[in-house]
């Protein structure tokens, strides 16, 4: 998702339109979405009829009814959010919440995308039990998906696709167990393999495990995983692993996910008294955007829900403050730019609670230099 919001930000069309549309995961709301999104469409059209040329309009409907009219909405998320110019269309389903709205313009809207982005903790669930492995992808306490052999992202791996049984290693018969001559060792077997395949999967995304399943279990999942450092909490009292869906699992971690915020806020600090005492800390928003803006901004600390109106000169690099964010010239969220430039040129950005950072210092980058 950050390469494709990356990608999006760094394209500019004529126009670039963007539409957003709630919608919903299960049967039967999920069979009010396509009635949704053929409304948001109805102002896609008019917009486009109105404001442009016959063949830039028709192309960019063309564009857009070609990823949408065979649209399976048994598969939406909780946005559906559509990008488009007369040279192609994206569609993306998205776990957060958005306001339903069409954004015509020069560039694509992903500056709130990239805000909920970053301000979320993406993870995966790797459920295990001695005869099962499953994995799921959250942010937050929200399921993105649970893998599927069926899965594009699973069709070429190199190691077994998930979900994964243990059927290979030993049976499950009690003679069978009773005659091997060291039972540990083949469930240990059993996890190296599925670790493995996280692994595969780990190495596209880069993101961080939670470990679900019985302390034996996690225990030798532990003693077994090449990089044990990725783990970020484990959870050993959900019940239905095998059978349960995926949201319940989900539902199951959110104290342990928590916690790992937690620990984020509190290592945060540290970060930010260190970056200070080297002098790599900036806490004036213009000296802020212009180092975000150069790419020397390595961790962007945010406080939650901050926002600030202000004038962009984007050719001077300079951010003047606006008291009124409908005024001409002024964009609505300066923190939003700033932070896209910080994530486009590979930085990190972390949200803070109101008690952490407070009205003095709501926002707070440590540069590289």
């Amino acid at each position: 998702m950050k390469a494709t919001l990356k990608s999006l930000r760094e394209t500019t069309a004529k126009p670039a339109v963007s539409v957003f549309v709630k919608t919903h995961r299960t049967y039967p709301d999920n069979g009010k979405d396509p009635i949704a999104l053929k409304n948001q469409l109805k102002v896609v059209e008019e917009r486009v009829t109105n404001e442009y040329d016959k063949q830039t309009a028709a192309a960019i409907l063309e564009n857009i009814h070609a990823k949408t009219d065979e649209l399976d909405h048994n598969y939406n998320l909780d946005t559906l959010a559509i990008f488009a110019s007369v040279d192609d269309a994206q569609v993306i389903r998205m776990p957060l919440d958005t306001e339903e709205r069409v954004i015509v313009d020069t560039r694509f809207a992903t500056r709130d995308l990239v805000r909920d982005m970053a301000s979320a903790v993406h993870y995966y669930a790797v459920v295990i039990t001695r005869d099962y492995a499953r994995l799921i992808e959250a942010a937050n306490d929200r399921v993105v998906m649970e893998f599927d052999k069926n899965d594009n992202e699973q069709n070429h791996m190199e190691h077994i696709p998930f979900p994964i049984k243990n059927t290979t290693l030993y049976t499950t018969s009690g003679a069978d167990r009773s005659a091997a001559s060291n039972e540990d060792n083949y469930l240990k077997e059993f996890l190296n393999r599925v670790d493995k395949s996280v692994q595969e999967l780990w190495g596209e995304h880069k993101m961080p495990l939670v470990i679900v399943g019985d302390k034996r279990n996690i225990s030798f999942y532990k003693e077994v995983c090449d990089r044990p450092e990725n783990i970020i909490a484990t959870v050993d009292n959900v019940t239905e692993l095998e059978d349960g869906s995926a949201q319940h699992i989900i539902d199951g971690v959110q104290e342990a996910v928590e916690g790992y915020r937690t620990s984020l806020h509190e290592a945060a600090l540290g970060e930010i008294d260190k970056a200070r005492g080297g002098d790599l800390l900036r806490t004036d928003l213009q000296d802020i955007y212009q180092a975000a803006f150069q790419g020397a901004g390595e961790t962007l600390y945010v406080r939650k829900g901050y926002s600030q109106p202000a004038k962009i000169d984007e050719k001077a690099q300079t951010l003047q403050l606006a008291d009124d964010a409908t005024a001409e010239g002024v964009t609505d969220d300066a923190v939003g730019d700033i932070i896209e430039h910080v994530m486009h040129n590979g930085g990190e950005v972390v949200f803070l609670p109101e008690d952490m950072m407070g009205n003095e210092q709501p926002l707070a980058l440590v540069t590289r230099y």
